[in-house]
């Protein structure tokens, strides 16, 4: 049987400051961005009854993960029915997806949802940059001891192959994948919360420096420091609120292949394309029915991943669907990323995105909202074999 999420829905959605090298504490951050979502959603600390985030703190990793959910109750002195936190879990979404699960079933009214990074402040304070690998800790362990000895020390090693395989088996070119870079940095320009804003031109793109062949400089994102809030309510008391509720109508961290970077059956496509596929079984929507996605971007290869596996464009057609820039644009027929993703908007992973999704739903998009009065957004985060994704559609009075 389909799951229903429709009983869950998206009451509030901020962020914090965003920046490099801020110096603020991980859990400044994250205060910031809860308060404004509860100011925005016009409830209070004493509604907050439940509180999840992804990952859990990680020691060896603290920039990326850095304010535990009981740290947040006590600094809140919120009174919690349900908390929960872990790494294994379906990756940037699953917080939302676990949020709507405990709401659905009762064991919460209105659970705070928050991704908090300081990456770009460790990586000042530190002679290495936080990461999958560290390996100035000792000999490397667990799955990367089968890619570290081949030099293959970062995501974007590994994330390379995909993008090279795409290029070999679909003629995916280098201006076509610049599109994805080029197009959040157009909207970037317009959202003064992003971090990169000055203009980028394709003579830019190509003549970058190149990080891991065919990816290069514009094709990354870059450490930031800063913090999302998402409320996540029951509907029956979403609908008293200031905001519209945004219906969580499918959600899905769906994952049957390979738990691998590399180790797969089709280098060309990740865990993407089970969770979008799930995510579609549990809705009588259609793709064609979206009016905004934002999708994830943390390399730009990905991006085009995503609009493949949520079925915007045929398997291997992505690179022509973008090409020009022309469909995803703001007044294109797929507006996507319209906040500067994460290229140009900085990286604040899977709840980044939804919070994008939420601003415009809401109409509060200021110079870069969508013209025609999105209702239903796609949301889709992750790469390799981490993939959550989900559909937001806007219920109105």
């Amino acid at each position: 049987m389909p799951a229903n999420f429709r009983n869950a829905a998206v009451t509030g959605a901020a962020i914090s400051q965003v920046g490099r090298r801020l110096g603020r504490s991980g859990l400044d951050l994250t205060i910031e961005a809860t308060l404004r979502a509860l100011d925005q959603s016009g409830l209070s600390r004493a509604d907050i009854d439940g509180v999840t985030t992804w990952p859990a703190v990680q020691p060896s990793r603290l920039a990326v993960s850095p304010v535990s959910v009981i740290e947040m109750k006590e600094a809140l002195g919120l009174k919690l029915n349900w908390f929960l936190s872990g790494a294994e879990a379906a990756g940037q979404l699953s917080p939302v997806i676990m949020a709507a699960m405990a709401v659905i079933t009762g064991q919460a009214r209105h659970v705070l949802v928050y991704r908090t990074l300081t990456e770009a402040t460790a990586a000042q304070q530190s002679q290495h940059r936080p990461g999958f690998s560290d390996v100035n800790a000792g000999r490397v362990g667990g799955w990367q001891q089968w890619l570290a000895p081949f030099g293959a020390l970062s995501a974007a090693n590994w994330i390379a192959q995909m993008a090279q395989r795409r290029c070999h088996e679909f003629g995916l070119t280098r201006e076509q994948l610049a599109q994805i870079a080029l197009n959040a940095r157009r909207n970037a320009a317009l959202n003064p919360d992003a971090l990169f804003r000055t203009p980028l031109t394709i003579e830019d793109y190509l003549s970058s420096r190149m990080i891991s062949t065919p990816l290069c400089l514009y094709d990354c994102d870059t450490a930031t420091d800063g913090s999302v809030a998402v409320i996540v309510s029951r509907a029956e008391y979403a609908r008293d609120l200031a905001n519209p509720p945004l219906i969580i109508e499918a959600a899905s961290g769906a994952h049957h292949g390979r738990d691998s970077w590399d180790q797969v059956e089709d280098l060309t496509m990740m865990a993407a394309a089970d969770a979008a596929a799930d995510m579609w079984r549990q809705t009588d929507l259609k793709p064609a029915d979206v009016d905004i996605a934002q999708l994830y971007d943390g390399f730009s290869v990905l991006t085009l991943m995503w609009l493949e596996a949520m079925g915007f464009c045929g398997r291997g057609e992505s690179g022509a669907f973008v090409e020009n820039g022309v469909n995803i644009g703001l007044d294109g027929s797929l507006p996507l990323n319209t906040g500067g993703g994460q290229l140009s908007g900085g990286r604040l992973h899977g709840l980044g995105f939804l919070y994008e999704a939420a601003t415009q739903l809401w109409g509060r998009g200021g110079e870069r909202q969508v013209s025609n009065d999105p209702r239903i957004a796609a949301v889709g985060t992750g790469g390799g074999p981490m993939a959550s994704c989900l559909l937001l559609v806007r219920e109105d009075g």
